[in-house]
């Protein structure tokens, strides 16, 4: 590099930096900075043509000033006049300036791109070096383009320097990593790789990076690099520190490049050449030797050096899988880290030993430390270290010393961290399920776990240990008497009441013989819980009541005094009221035979991947997954339960104990189809129509029953298919209320709310879309004393609707007691883009009188749409392509309500559209994108939403492919601001 002369100091730059220095205040430095600028933008426009060493002090306090965080707006062609001069202090200011400042789409890229083009050309290496790493620095895509070709030339020419091979190797790097279509390396690949034969290290180094980038996408390319790679390691492995005295650090040959090779080598499996993998594993050997040998000086950087090396061959080992020795000794070298006093190193040594636990090979060998690992879980002071090595216990557990570990977990357990105890409680659970020899063990343990750490027992654990308790026989009754026992405990968390309710509910039974935990014992112990658990917990233990009057028929009597209390039959929560009325009426109702073929046992859960698995890899990441679902270790080895958990596809007419049971996170089984003789009887103890036949559920069916609903589906209704209510068609019914246009517009950006209220009636609303699908729940509440005869709200199609929109209703109930409240169910399918929502029309009478109304179902287009992600790029790129006028609808129009940022991108969330960050030049401005989804297409949409505070104004542009489309939701999202 050329040397700077005396008088390129800068003098007046020094001036200028020393006195924002001096500044006592931010307004001093500002007034300076103004004062500077106004000089520089006067010398720049003044008459007299500035040198190069005026333009290169200029264009520095320019750079420095936009350092110092204040926006620069000019000087941006005095700094690519920079680039054609001949001086190198110039000509490095100017790409300096251009790397920082100008941003990939510049209109000066062009200028920029022929003064670069020129410095390429110009075979001095140094400004060859300055244009390479402007290139990379800035890595637009005009760049790539304009370059992707000339830099590979440059790469592999024979006259090229050391110093211009490495910028180029970098920047092709840089270039590929952005714009990975732009490198087409073909010709070049071969030449490329033959740079690992180099003389120069730093262009060894540099072409490693390159290459180990480029084999990840064509390995086969690239596979010559294998012997390169392993020749060039081997010669750095076996040199002393003074063979290569320019590239060693503290005492290490080349450790940096050392550790790429290594990296490089991992992306391929072991060498087919006997004679390169020979000289492979006498590398990995010799490292691992030099690892036992004395430190050749106390500096912590030639330790840090040393140990990088030592642990990037212990991943290679790791990675091949194949040397039995190596692999050992890997384990062996690690286990001495165990106890270093350096925290990193024991970190590091945990997460290599987590994967040499996965091998066959080291598995036992990893096993020896189990004490170790044991006392570094109860004593390490840092958090990440006692996480590593709860993953090495998970990871070296099997059949031996399964035991040991789970009960070593379960009492670290009681002191762990709050970050890492879900995580604990999962790997707990699995490795009790996979490695239990007895189910008494295996229930023990999870009511441990629960014991212990409760809040952080996920539904997904106490659903499978249900499961694998309804699946085994021998376990049922040990698993009753047991969770008698524990809800017998003062302190008893909700989670175990959970396990409790369900499993007396359903094998209660078994245990009833002992006077200590007789049917009316389980009940007050059940109950006596029941005020202090959350509505979901009430709801399962409702269920359990009605399970124990099948069960235990001389508790039929105290179970509906319970059912039968105001505090259930007008319970504020929907869901508790509906099944306090719908069990009441079923135990009154419903003969012995009928309770028993409703609330029959629950039959085995099919097979399927544990949830509890499924989701500690959710938890851990992709990277994690082969080493949880490693079954190496034990092939004879089954979970107690098979390994299993009911699955959609298996399922094909729910059970009706599932539903009641409300487990809706584990799809309940199939139930055995009943006798036609039962099923008649069922349907005229209910008086409902015949149920009929099912050939299996359609998808928009099975999108539905995905749906959470605020209330499960009461006996009857699985019993029977509801039939849809008779559609008066709009001639039938009157006009919709006048404030009907407004009531629609509190629900363009929410699902949920009270739609209508009077002194007579309450209607509320809760609904949910998925894609073109939907369902939606009405409430109607009598809010007076005198019951409503003739209930009957349908819904009706004006128009083409019917058409546009298909709406399936379910009968509700034609009378509504005083004060109660019923619930309808919608189930909605967009078939094609609508422009008038559906009328909801509710008939009844009231005292004798007849009562009438018609409302607008809150069922707009834009319920259907599919948030989309974009990046800025694809987002003008489709604003372009929907250019047409009739693609586009904008508008105008005076705030109606308090123009408030956090409120707005609430409402444009609620109406649909993904908000797109970092697209609109102005931050102030809203921008979307989603897709309407009907059955029959899908309409694309952008929309832009400009406020202007200042005036209180907003502009609201929409393209869509449709022209009704962008005209309908521009006038909905209008009316929201």
């Amino acid at each position: 590099m050329p040397a700077v002369s005396k008088g390129d100091g800068m003098r007046g730059l020094a001036v200028f930096i020393s006195d924002i220095r001096n500044c006592k205040s931010k307004e001093a430095e500002i007034k300076r900075i103004n004062k500077e600028l106004a000089n520089i933008r006067s010398k720049f426009k003044g008459d007299k043509a500035l040198d190069g060493y005026s333009k290169k002090k200029y264009v520095c306090k320019l750079l420095f000033i936009f350092l110092l965080g204040h926006d620069i707006d000019f000087g941006h062609m005095e700094a690519v006049n920079l680039l054609s001069s001949n001086k190198y202090t110039e000509k490095q200011i100017g790409y300096l300036f251009i790397s920082v400042l100008v941003n990939s789409n510049s209109e000066l890229i062009r200028l920029i791109n022929n003064a670069i083009k020129n410095d390429l050309a110009s075979r001095n290496p140094t400004f060859m070096c300055l244009a390479l790493h402007c290139i990379a620095n800035v890595g637009s895509r005009e760049m790539g383009e304009a370059f992707a070709a000339d830099i590979p030339r440059i790469l592999v020419a024979g006259d090229s320097m050391d110093s211009v091979k490495q910028s180029a190797a970098l920047c092709l790097l840089r270039l590929y990593k952005a714009s990975p279509d732009l490198v087409p390396m073909g010709e070049w690949t071969a030449r490329v790789v033959h740079l690992l034969n180099d003389q120069h290290m730093g262009v060894v180094t540099a072409a490693v990076s390159l290459i180990t980038c480029l084999c990840k996408k064509n390995p086969d390319d690239f596979k010559t690099c294998i012997s390169l790679a392993v020749s060039r390691l081997s010669r750095i492995v076996s040199s002393a520190s003074t063979d290569l005295q320019d590239y060693t650090y503290y005492f290490v040959p080349a450790p940096w490049l050392s550790v790429k090779l290594l990296r490089l080598l991992q992306c391929y499996p072991p060498p087919e050449d006997a004679a390169v993998k020979g000289r492979l594993v006498e590398c990995l050997e010799t490292v691992l030797n030099k690892a036992q040998e004395p430190p050749k000086s106390k500096k912590v950087q030639h330790s840090n050096a040393k140990n990088a090396i030592l642990f990037e061959t212990i991943s290679l080992i790791i990675h091949y899988d194949s040397e039995p020795n190596l692999l050992v000794r890997a384990c062996n070298q690690l286990g001495q880290f165990l106890q270093h006093r350096e925290t990193n190193l024991r970190y590091l040594a945990l997460e290599s030993m987590c994967t040499l636990a996965s091998s066959e090979f080291s598995h036992e060998a990893v096993k020896t430390h189990i004490d170790t690992v044991i006392n570094a879980l109860k004593t390490e002071r840092d958090v990440s270290v006692r996480q590593r090595a709860a993953d090495l216990l998970y990871a070296m557990c099997d059949r031996s010393n399964a035991k040991q570990i789970v009960s070593e977990m379960l009492r670290y357990l009681e002191t762990a961290d709050y970050a890492i105890r879900e995580e604990i409680v999962l790997k707990v659970a699995i490795l009790a399920e996979k490695y239990a020899v007895d189910y008494s063990w295996y229930v023990d343990t999870i009511l441990n776990l629960i014991r212990i750490a409760g809040d952080y027992v996920s539904e997904e654990v106490w659903y499978r240990v249900l499961q694998i308790v309804t699946n085994r026989d021998d376990v049922q009754g040990y698993a009753a008497k047991t969770v008698f026992e524990a809800l017998q405990a003062p302190a008893c968390h909700e989670n175990m009441v959970k396990v409790g309710g369900y499993i007396l509910g359903e094998f209660g039974n078994l245990i009833a013989g002992d006077p200590r935990s007789s049917p009316p014992v389980q009940f007050s112990l059940l109950h006596s819980k029941f005020h202090l658990c959350s509505v979901a917990t009430r709801a399962l233990l409702l269920s359990t009541y009605i399970k124990f009057i099948n069960l235990f028929p001389e508790t039929k009597a105290t179970i509906q005094g319970v059912l039968r209390a105001g505090s259930q039959l007008r319970n504020a929560d929907v869901e508790l009221q509906q099944r306090a009325v719908e069990y009441l009426t079923l135990s009154s109702v419903a003969s012995t035979d009928v309770l028993a073929t409703v609330l029959e046992e629950m039959p085995p859960f099919p097979e399927r991947e544990s949830s509890i698995l499924a989701k500690l890899k959710r938890k851990k990441g992709p990277g994690a997954a082969s080493a949880l679902d490693d079954g190496r270790r034990d092939p004879s080895s089954n979970d107690i339960n098979g390994g299993v958990e009911p699955t959609p596809s298996t399922v094909s007419t729910p059970s009706p104990s599932a539903d009641l049971l409300g487990l809706r996170a584990a799809p309940p089984p199939a139930a055995p189809p009943a006798s036609a003789g039962a099923g008649n009887l069922l349907v005229d103890v209910f008086d409902g129509p015949a149920a009929q036949p099912s050939l299996g559920p359609t998808p928009e069916e099975a999108f539905l029953s995905e749906l959470e609903p605020p209330a499960p589906e009461s006996p009857m209704a699985l019993l029977a298919d509801p039939a849809p209510a008779a559609d008066p068609g709009p001639e039938d019914i009157g006009p919709p209320i006048p404030e009907a246009d407004e009531l629609l517009n509190k629900f363009v950006c929410k699902n949920n709310g009270v739609l209508f209220e009077n002194q007579l009636l309450q209607i509320g609303v809760k609904s949910e879309f998925r894609q073109n699908l939907g369902r939606m729940y009405l409430f109607y509440g009598n809010k007076t004393s005198v019951q409503f005869q003739n209930f009957s709200p349908t819904v009706v199609h004006p128009g083409d609707l019917q058409t546009q929109l298909a709406v399936q209703t379910k009968r509700v109930a034609a009378q509504v007691d005083g004060g109660a409240q019923v619930q309808q169910v919608l189930n909605i399918e967009c078939l094609r883009d609508f422009l008038t929502p559906p009328l909801l029309s509710v008939r009844f009478r009231y005292g004798g009188a007849p009562q009438a109304l018609t409302l607008k179902l809150p069922v707009t287009i834009n319920k259907f749409f599919q948030p989309t992600e974009m990046a800025a790029q694809d987002f003008f790129q489709r604003w372009k392509q929907l250019s047409l006028p009739q693609q586009e609808a904008q508008k105008i129009f005076k705030a109606n309500h308090p123009m408030d940022a956090e409120v707005t991108k609430a409402k444009l969330l609620g109406f649909g559209s993904a908000l797109l960050d970092n697209v609109d030049p102005n931050p102030e401005n809203f921008v979307g994108a989603g897709i309407i989804q009907t059955k029959a297409l899908q309409v694309g949409c952008l929309l832009r939403l400009e406020p202007n505070a200042q005036a209180q104004m907003y502009r609201l542009t929409l393209r869509t492919s449709k022209e009704s489309v962008s005209r309908h939701l521009c006038e909905l999202l209008a009316q929201q601001f």
